[in-house]
């Protein structure tokens, strides 16, 4: 049975005092409403967001790494960490023996936090998931998003727009909370994907999320057909 979220106008208070510094942010990340809204509440959290999810057993970036890692024999083959954060999710990653990892994310704070990670990113860039990505397909062998796939401000087609990006034969590792599947838009839309070919569901498995926060998500990885 999946958890009940806090509504949306319960994080009113918290999103007005974004961009400023953001303490128990676990309690305020669901419902964001736009892009926006989205990257001044991440530019705000970001000097106390590590803390804060490592405190609370965020176990989501091991267990992506670990499923992406049973389906990939070469390592070295580049991988796109979408919404990267501060890095926690290419850390699992390069703890599975990813070693050409390039990180994406909206809040430039958070960008800056993955960059003091030395060595762990080959690049860093600016994205907003919102929109098309601005990446050739081919560029990179997988690709990984890791706890940001939510419908807060993403349409359901960004797993169409990832999926685009990704080579036939490649894989796309992501996980949906229990926030998103409750609201249901993203696991409708991986259906139809499925459904028609696009891609195959090679690895589904539910399990915690952030336990400090009572909130679990399904791991997946899809393989581009």
């Amino acid at each position: 049975m999946l958890k009940s979220m806090p509504e949306k106008n319960q994080n009113q208070k918290q999103k007005q005092n974004a961009p400023g510094k953001i303490t128990n942010g676990l309690k305020s990340a669901y419902g964001l409403d736009g892009p926006k809204a989205v990257g001044e509440f991440y530019g705000g959290w970001a000097n106390g967001y590590e803390d804060e999810v490592i405190a609370n057993g965020y176990i989501t970036p091991e267990r992506c790494a670990k499923a992406l890692a049973g389906f990939v024999e070469d390592k070295s083959s580049p991988v796109a960490d979408l919404a990267c954060g501060t890095g926690l999710s290419g850390l699992a990653l390069r703890a599975q023996g990813f070693t050409l990892i390039d990180g994406f994310d909206l809040s430039p704070e958070m960008l800056e936090k993955a960059r003091a990670k030395e060595g762990l990113y080959r690049n860093l860039a600016i994205c907003d998931m919102s929109k098309p990505l601005a990446v050739p397909e081919g560029t990179y062998a997988h690709v990984a998003a890791v706890g940001c796939i939510t419908h807060d401000y993403l349409p359901a087609t960004v797993l169409d727009e990832i999926l685009r990006i990704v080579p036939s034969g490649g894989h796309f590792v992501f996980s949906i909370n229990d926030w998103t599947a409750r609201e249901g838009s993203m696991e409708r839309r991986l259906g139809e994907i499925c459904d028609c070919g696009a891609a195959v569901t090679i690895f589904k498995e539910y399990g915690d999320h952030v336990p400090g926060n009572d909130m679990g998500c399904t791991v997946y990885v899809l393989r581009k057909t």
